[in-house]
């Protein structure tokens, strides 16, 4: 796992796919999606390799349902006593009481689709807190949730308005560009969220996958978003 500094406050743990964002209030510390099942011990590494104390975190905020973003959640909220938050839509699919639905691809996502299920599944893990459009989330000098479905139907950004920031889930990506995420359940239903956050004008944007932009993120988010909305919405 490598771990980069987004801001002073703020952290990436980058693994084989995918990645989680630790921000820090003082001693507070909460996580932003969890890495897949084997991630704990490495992401309690991380934190303790920036000379913080895992048991610090409070909690743990699932930006949707896939095994990518939760599946160490449970192991790291049984051990450090966080409390685990997601979006209502998606907390039966999380807590393993719902399949999640499966994406609508296009025909150049196949490949990338064949190797995202290479990641193991995730263990049922709970949802102490079901989130709506809104809701603060305690951290972050007023972090807030953002519904953005599409990706899957509970799917959320989480604004940090205070600090310019926002963390898009799997909504948005970069991979050489800013651009609408893959895998996606409802792709119409994504590109207007996507839009919906690029109108927030961020300073700093974290994504799911790809790294942050610090430097003219309003501007890219919003050139993508009006860039992505003329996609086709045909499945492949």
């Amino acid at each position: 796992m490598g771990t980069v500094e987004v801001l002073p406050r703020l952290h990436m743990f980058r693994f084989p796919i995918g990645q989680a964002y630790l921000w820090r209030d003082g001693a507070d510390l909460t996580l932003i999606d969890a890495g897949d099942i084997n991630a704990a011990s490495a992401i309690e590494d991380g934190v303790r390799g920036l000379g913080l104390d895992p048991g610090h975190i409070s909690r743990i905020v699932v930006t949707h349902g896939h095994c990518d973003h939760y599946g160490a959640a449970q192991e790291l909220a049984d051990r450090h006593g966080a409390e685990i938050l997601a979006h209502r839509l998606d907390a039966a699919v999380i807590r393993g009481e719902e399949e999640i639905a499966d994406p609508l691809l296009l025909d150049w996502e196949l490949p990338l689709w064949e190797h995202a299920r290479t990641v193991p599944p995730a263990p049922p893990t709970r949802v102490d807190r079901e989130l709506s459009d809104g809701d603060e989330l305690g951290f972050g000098q007023g972090a807030r949730v953002v519904h953005s479905p599409g990706h899957t139907p509970g799917s959320i950004g989480i604004h940090l308005p205070h600090h310019g920031v926002l963390f898009t889930g799997d909504c948005v990506a970069r991979v050489d560009r800013v651009m609408l995420g893959v895998f996606n359940i409802d792709r119409e239903q994504a590109v207007a969220s996507f839009r919906r956050l690029a109108a927030l004008e961020p300073a700093t944007v974290c994504f799911g996958h790809g790294d942050p932009v610090t430097t003219d993120a309003a501007a890219a988010m919003l050139a993508s978003a009006d860039r992505d909305s003329g996609l086709q919405i045909e499945h492949g």
